[in-house]
């Protein structure tokens, strides 16, 4: 029997938006003291996403068997049906009935940047479960942001019964105090992130692409449509993004980076045969406006990636 990946992270409705112009051209970084802002938006959608649910979806995608650890408000079940439909274990997502689902509200600019605002919601109460019981069930973890209590009581628990897990702090990272984030980065397996939450961390911990080794044995910072940096015992390796073709929406694009990330440690890769899953997994999800994608094509995945890197992946179970 295949083993099961535990996920956890939020499960969010996702307002998209969309701005015709640049961020970066609206703020005046001699008036930043006294912003205020208003973006005109005439790109609206309202989907089903979170970090948690994104990763979960896409690892059912790829034939994988997520065990997705959440909480919803009120207003969850019909989240919750959709991810049962899909055929995944939503026994662990805690619905608290007197909140509402977390929310986030992401505004794009043309040239892909994003603003998000998250309102937790239910996943600030809900609670860790007993999964005890369940720890020779799991193959690996990934703990992905939603609310930093939930995010601390997920990393303690694979500390605690020795589950590998990919520790993905995402915009909690300004959450976390200096100690805190010290003693997750250590219980984790891997730390991931973009270029912009890798330079937070570097300044919280004081640390550097070598030091940072003393504390986690491997270090993943994706950059967007730039690719992506390793970082290892072997040194920094950089690897380059896997196009797509056509970007509609950059939102959960790193959600199904991780996903094919995680199927390839499951499968025992390399590290980099991983990474190229998950940058191919990446390109497709950009191509659609919400961040579930209705399906994917294996076959075309293998091309994508014999395109870009001008290799084959090893036999994708």
């Amino acid at each position: 029997m295949n083993k099961k990946i535990l996920v956890t992270g939020s499960v969010a409705y996702d307002v998209m938006l969309g701005y015709d112009g640049s961020f970066a051209d609206a703020i005046d970084p001699a008036a930043i003291d006294s912003l205020s802002l208003s973006f005109f938006s005439p790109h609206y959608a309202r989907h089903h996403g979170g970090t948690g649910a994104n990763i979960a979806w896409s690892l059912k995608l790829l034939g994988e068997d997520p065990l997705l650890v959440s909480s919803v408000g009120k207003d969850g079940r019909e989240y919750t049906s959709v991810l049962d439909e899909r055929g995944i274990d939503t026994s662990r997502i805690e619905i608290i009935e007197d909140k509402v689902t977390a929310t986030a509200i992401v505004g794009t600019d043309s040239k892909e940047r994003q603003i998000t605002f998250f309102h937790p919601g239910a996943d600030s109460h809900g609670t860790w479960p007993d999964l005890s019981q369940d720890r020779d069930d799991f193959a690996y973890a990934i703990v992905s942001p939603r609310d930093t209590n939930a995010m601390v009581s997920g990393m303690e628990w694979c500390d605690k019964f020795s589950v590998p897990v990919i520790f993905d702090p995402g915009q909690q990272i300004i959450a976390f105090g200096e100690d805190a984030l010290d003693r997750l980065v250590r219980m984790g397996s891997v730390l991931i992130a973009n270029q912009y939450e890798w330079d937070l961390v570097k300044k919280k911990l004081s640390c550097d692409e070598k030091s940072i080794l003393e504390l986690v044995p491997l270090v993943i910072v994706t950059l967007g449509d730039k690719g992506l940096i390793v970082i290892d015992e072997n040194g920094e390796q950089k690897m380059n993004a896997c196009k797509s073709v056509n970007v509609v929406n950059p939102t959960g694009a790193g959600d199904a980076f991780r996903a094919g990330l995680l199927k390839g440690f499951v499968a025992g890769w390399e590290v980099i045969d991983a990474c190229k899953l998950g940058a191919a997994m990446g390109s497709l999800a950009v191509e659609s406006e919400g961040t579930l994608l209705p399906a994917i094509d294996i076959d075309e995945v293998k091309v994508r990636v014999e395109q870009a890197y001008k290799t084959e992946l090893p036999a994708i179970g």
